[in-house]
């Protein structure tokens, strides 16, 4: 009779091989590591997409595909391979660059996953959510929160092009997704062009009579003129050292994020500023507005111009430059911060050596 030998004579060894086949696992084995602060790289490195990459993609998709019957989104995502393909632009933040052409309509749907569109290109196209057209023109910000319903039609001459963001991939890992069509092409509009903007749109005013705590901003819009004419009136009176001229878009209800699980954020970096270095446990999605510059990231200075986009993850040491001594550049960012506060997993942390700049020890190549 065959007598089966454990050749593992360390205790500890045996231990383990007989929790794993029992399904179980010693969790000392597995926390060495997880402590905060110097030491720990960031989860990922950071990615770029240039937009002569991006713009002439989706020209060629214009010709492929169109809304409805091919497709219910003409969308290309960007995906970055150090998250993992497929998996999402950051690891929870899913981006990507949307095409609706004149006479077309992308059918209304929605899902549990919060959307939001940052307008690149065109006038004229409207986005009707839950019922209320909002107009799109280049730097607008359009929200649209989950399971509301939402349709685009471009009645313009021109091509309507924009940036979606939405929380995907932190829906997808809580087993939270699902969608649903509209029971007709496009949901009518039983509001008002603008009614939330009319209703919400000073940020510091509201209808005496309505009373929200909602999580979600009741302003879908958040128009470009009135954008820009604050970070020019904040750039009179004060800057970060971090990310210079710089604003959260704001839940005028509240005071707090426009989305529970997505935070919008414009910054101003006026000609020659060079700001310090810091670090959060939040990660984004940067989309350059206007003008030209870098971002150093751990040590690697990742140049960026109009149009291009760049992912960071949690945890990286990052700092921004605007070499021009004329122009100013202007990034728009989505994050998942909201998220962290609301679970208490929000830290961020200056550079504390070199005056606070990193040493620069390579460039981002694709």
């Amino acid at each position: 009779m065959a007598v089966e030998t454990n050749t593992v004579t360390d205790p500890m060894e045996s231990f383990y091989q007989d929790l794993e086949g029992r399904r179980l696992d010693a969790l000392w084995r597995r926390v060495r590591g997880e402590e905060r602060p110097s030491g720990r790289p960031a989860p990922y490195p950071p990615c770029r997409w240039r937009w002569t990459d991006v713009r002439p993609m989706m020209d060629r998709a214009a010709e492929l595909v169109r809304p409805g019957p091919d497709a219910h989104r003409r969308v290309l995502q960007l995906v970055n391979p150090g998250v993992g393909v497929g998996a999402g632009t950051t690891h929870t933040l899913s981006a990507a660059v949307q095409m609706v052409l004149p006479g077309e309509v992308a059918p209304s749907h929605r899902h549990t996953m919060a959307a939001l569109r940052f307008i690149l290109e065109g006038e004229a196209a409207v986005t009707i959510v839950d019922g209320e057209p909002c107009s799109m023109s280049p730097g607008d910000l359009v929200l649209t929160p989950g399971w509301a319903f939402h349709g685009h039609l471009n009645q313009s001459h021109g091509p309507m092009v924009w940036m979606d963001c939405l929380d995907r991939p932190l829906v997808h890992s809580l087993r939270a997704a699902a969608s649903e069509p509209y029971p007709d092409e496009l949901e009518p509009a039983n509001r008002s062009l603008g009614d939330s903007y009319s209703r919400y749109g000073t940020g510091h005013l509201r209808p005496s009579w309505q009373r929200t705590s909602s999580a979600v901003s009741p302003l879908l819009a958040y128009p470009w003129e009135q954008t820009k004419r604050s970070l020019h009136e904040l750039a009179g009176v004060d800057a970060s050292p971090y990310d210079d001229v710089s604003l959260d878009y704001t839940n005028p209800a509240t005071g707090g994020p426009v989305l529970p699980t997505i935070g919008c954020r414009i910054q101003m970096l006026r000609p020659g500023v060079h700001t310090q270095a810091h670090r959060h446990s939040a990660s984004a999605v940067y989309h350059v507005f206007r003008g030209s510059g870098s971002t150093i990231v751990d040590g690697v200075r990742l140049d960026w111009e109009q149009g291009d986009f760049f992912a960071l993850s949690p945890n990286c040491w990052h700092e921004h430059v605007n070499g021009s001594v004329s122009d100013e550049a202007i990034l728009f960012s989505t994050n998942d911060g909201p998220v962290l506060d609301s679970l208490y997993l929000s830290y961020e942390e200056p550079f504390a050596e070199r005056d606070g700049h990193q040493e620069v020890t390579g460039t981002y190549a694709d």
